[in-house]
């Protein structure tokens, strides 16, 4: 191994000696291994229990093909070697950025889909078929404290994806439960991790509709919830949804939407991951708003601005 890879190597080694004692304290067999640490290694590597997922970001560097192909080689032999996982279990995705596109895309792989555990919570993932994997780590504290403070609450849980936060209510006692997403490939994907943890369907239920059109008819209905998790994807363009979604120019509405619905003592759990988001000034005189980012973002994140995430209360 060449010098920069004994770096690498060094590094992955040290974070899994770390890591590995705190992620059982942590309850959790879905953390992230190495964040991007060493700057020639431009890789955000997640473990996934016995599977790793590899994500090589975009930096613009370019390398003629042959030397790329044997580094690449390199950094996954360096992976297998400090993990002692085989190279099958290494899922690689090279990741392109993604510009005014769909939030989830698909691979063109199939892979397959396995359980993983995580605060004694289950949930399906696959590492291969779409860019996401189905579980988002670096939510899992956000998801942890609406598990520990939805006893008897009525939840809602927008853009929801694979539902995970849902699961986390409807295991911790929400009283009930709404799960909106526009997607039917992630609503059956959150039913599969609803039925996974013995949830409910009856109390807990899935909708599929545009949430800007969701908030307007739930408002008409008069629906209340008490937890109101929203975590807008940037960009979408979906050909489902009646408008491109932009979460800078359209958060306003979207906290205006989930500020109707929530009950006088409610919360409102914003996030996005939109890098240089800002929050409309006027949001804080209408509403209580408080910035929770240092308690979102996971101690296994080195990049602390992996999102943005806010309580939002009445006043």
């Amino acid at each position: 191994m060449s010098t920069e890879i004994d770096a690498f190597a060094n590094r992955l080694g040290k974070n899994i000696k770390h890591l590995i004692k705190w992620a059982k304290r942590e309850n959790t067999e879905v953390w992230r291994l190495y964040d991007r640490d060493v700057p020639q290694f431009p890789f955000a590597i997640d473990l996934y229990g016995e599977h790793i997922h590899l994500q090589e970001y975009d930096t613009g560097w370019l390398l003629p093909e042959k030397e790329y192909e044997h580094w690449l080689n390199q950094v996954i032999d360096a992976v297998c070697f400090v993990s002692g996982f085989p190279k099958e279990h290494i899922h690689l995705k090279r990741r392109a950025r993604q510009k005014g596109k769909e939030q989830y895309e698909k691979t063109g792989q199939s892979g397959e889909d396995f359980v993983v555990h995580e605060n004694g919570r289950k949930f399906w993932v696959n590492l291969d078929k779409y860019l996401d994997t189905g579980l988002f780590l670096d939510h899992r504290n956000t998801r942890r404290r609406i598990g520990q403070s939805a006893e008897g609450k009525r939840f809602l849980n927008l853009f929801a994806y694979t539902g995970s936060f849902s699961v986390y209510a409807a295991t911790g006692g929400a009283a009930a439960s709404e799960t909106v997403d526009l997607s039917n490939t992630y609503l059956d994907w959150a039913q599969r991790n609803f039925a996974l943890n013995g949830i409910n369907k009856s109390q807990h239920q899935l909708i599929r509709a545009d949430v800007f059109a969701y908030l307007i008819q739930a408002a008409e209905q008069t629906k209340t919830f008490d937890l109101i998790v929203m975590d807008p994807p940037s960009f979408s363009n979906s050909k489902k949804m009646r408008d491109i979604l932009d979460v800078q120019r359209d958060h306003v509405r979207l906290i205006d939407g989930a500020m109707r619905l929530l009950s006088p003592q409610g919360i409102l759990f914003f996030s996005n991951n939109l890098k240089g988001f800002y929050l409309e000034e006027h949001l804080n005189q209408r509403y209580f708003v408080k910035n929770i980012n240092r308690q979102s973002v996971p101690d296994d994140f080195r990049n602390k601005k992996i999102h943005q995430c806010w309580e939002i209360r009445h006043t």
